[in-house]
């Protein structure tokens, strides 16, 4: 089942235009993974990110701001895996390039549902990926903000945590 923004809980208050973008940007990229997973969470709050591997793209137009995309180890394999159609075992460069291009897939789709909003941006950065925990982002006061995360269908992963995915966006009219 798809999630969208009216049917899941929002009563934390993330702007609808914003949850509505994430989860179809999200929905869409995962099919393009061959994967399926659901929406579990959704806040106005940034998240700490837990996963291992994080696509973060800057986004300029009628607002200003950045796209976080982090997942586990498990998930990126998993994802990036099936965006090409292969099998890996442990994180490598192709890996660590696929999650950049997993990042771009899902703001480009981020990008096309915000387009005829008020927030709207007609550019983006090339994906940045950091691999690691342990970082900190400091967020600006007055961005609004919205985070949905993911649990992928996996039945073989038994931590939470392995089958997890966050997409955070932070944005600032100008």
């Amino acid at each position: 089942m798809t999630a969208t923004a009216e049917s899941i809980s929002n009563p934390v208050g993330v702007n609808n235009d914003l949850a509505t973008a994430m989860l179809d940007a999200v929905n869409n990229g995962l099919m393009m993974c061959d994967l399926s997973a659901r929406c579990v969470a959704l806040s106005r709050v940034p998240s700490s990110d837990v996963g291992v591997v994080t696509g973060l793209i800057g986004v300029h137009g009628k607002v200003s701001g950045f796209i976080t995309v982090n997942m586990s180890e498990r998930f990126a394999l998993r994802a990036v895996g099936g965006l090409l159609g292969e099998k890996f075992d442990e994180l490598n460069s192709q890996v660590v390039d696929g999650a950049g291009e997993m990042t771009n897939i899902i703001c480009g789709g981020i990008k096309s549902s915000l387009a005829k909003t008020v927030w709207a941006f007609q550019q983006i950065t090339v994906p940045s990926v950091i691999v690691g925990t342990g970082y900190q982002i400091a967020y600006a006061r007055g961005l609004e903000f919205g985070s949905v995360t993911f649990e992928l269908d996996d039945p073989d992963a038994i931590v939470l945590q392995d089958r997890l995915m966050n997409v955070s966006i932070s944005l600032l009219k100008l």
